[in-house]
């Protein structure tokens, strides 16, 4: 995704959904689960106690939430959106994996408080919020995420002075009403800050690694922590060895051999296999009006996986070329002739293997062959072959 890539309020709206509901099931889940544990134990230092408790930082501490919500809208290009997006999603699951592994407690107690307003804000805070998802402080964390996220977008220098003075006022909330220890907030900073080195701007591909590194946090805090699911913990696993295969990357970690896997790569990545078996089944029901392969130029045929009817009605014997690295290969075509190139779904091929498939493509098209080349879906790394392949011929 270019730094300068067109943004639409829908692309705003769906990172703002994702992160919304990814928080607002993590965070009162850590909430609960220390509420539940009967925790005490805190990790105030001597010193607090002589910090006072300032009501009217209310005001600041909650507008974290406005900044929340607005920051979608306020960012000016995609890149910059994404980046947002996958802080936010990142500090979420990494903070609330803390909680509810580590749970602790607010030690000091509040003081009454006189003023009616800040006394309703207080009681809707008692209501949203409990005194355990402490270390590291969210709130902190986000405070740095905004802050480095929005300094673009306000670009008159006062506009930036104010925007940091606030931020810097609703972390400091976090201390002066009580709801934060010192530490919570130091290891929140060092989390704002980790997220800023992990994700960042000018990348041009998605970040699938990071994605299934999130998905296997959130099974842990939902279906393990909380549900104490063995089947849970399973998927954790699964979900986070993907993740390990697209981080380093390693487009061969299924070890697909003539179109089929091991009986170990199914007892590791069965989830992984069986939802884009899954995806691959609603795609066929939902284009089932529509051919499932189409003719790029003479003798070449891209599509998507095949059914074992789809199958018979491409043309007789051709030399399939697999590129689908998480579906099997259907029986009637790879008992043919057939090839695979590994590629990662959602990633661009490198260089030396896009020229080694075109080359295969040249020679055997040259030699008189039909060619059928596939992906899963049928969408991008089939596509992308065949425009090389397209160009090559064209030269």
């Amino acid at each position: 995704m270019a730094a300068t890539a067109a943004i639409t309020w829908q692309m705003r709206g769906r990172h703002f959904i994702i992160n919304f509901l990814v928080f607002t099931l993590c965070y009162p889940l850590a909430n609960l689960l220390a509420a539940h544990s009967n925790i005490t134990r805190n990790v105030a230092l001597p010193f607090e106690s002589a910090l006072p408790f300032v009501p009217w930082m209310i005001i600041p501490y909650l507008s974290s939430g406005i900044f929340f919500a607005a920051s979608f809208a306020w960012v000016r290009t995609a890149d910059d959106l994404r980046v947002l997006s996958q802080r936010l999603l990142l500090a979420t699951v990494v903070a609330t994996l803390a909680f509810a592994i580590y749970p602790l407690q607010f030690s000091m107690a509040r003081s009454a408080i006189d003023n009616p307003l800040f006394a309703a804000l207080f009681g809707f805070l008692s209501v949203v919020d409990r005194p355990y998802n402490q270390l590291p402080s969210l709130h902190v964390a986000f405070c740095f995420v905004f802050w480095r996220a929005l300094q673009t977008s306000f670009v008159p220098t006062l506009a930036r002075i104010l925007l940091t003075a606030w931020l810097a006022l609703v972390a400091m909330a976090t201390v002066f009403t009580y709801q934060h220890q010192f530490l919570d907030v130091v290891a929140g900073l060092m989390l704002g800050l980790a997220t800023a080195l992990l994700v960042r701007h000018g990348r041009t591909q998605a970040n699938v690694a990071l994605y299934y590194l999130l998905a296997a946090g959130v099974t842990l805090l939902v279906g393990v922590l909380a549900l104490h699911s063995m089947l849970a913990m399973y998927l954790a696993v699964s979900l986070l060895l993907v993740s390990l295969a697209y981080a380093r990357p390693d487009r061969c970690f299924l070890h697909k051999r003539q179109g089929r896997y091991p009986f170990w790569i199914w007892l590791l990545y069965a989830p992984y296999l069986l939802g884009y078996w899954l995806t691959w089944c609603c795609v066929r029901w939902r284009e089932r009006r529509r051919p499932p392969f189409i003719e790029i130029s003479e003798r070449l045929w891209i599509g998507r996986r095949l059914s074992a009817a789809e199958a018979e009605q491409l043309p007789p014997r051709p030399v399939v070329i697999d590129l689908a690295n998480e579906l099997s290969e259907t029986p009637a075509l790879r008992n043919g002739d057939y090839h695979y190139f590994p590629l990662l779904d959602l990633r661009l091929p490198d260089a030396a293997m896009t020229d080694e498939i075109v080359e295969l493509l040249v020679r055997r098209i040259g030699e008189g062959h039909t060619i059928y080349l596939h992906c899963a879906m049928g969408y991008s790394r089939c596509t992308l072959i065949a425009k090389h392949y397209m160009e090559k011929i064209a030269r």
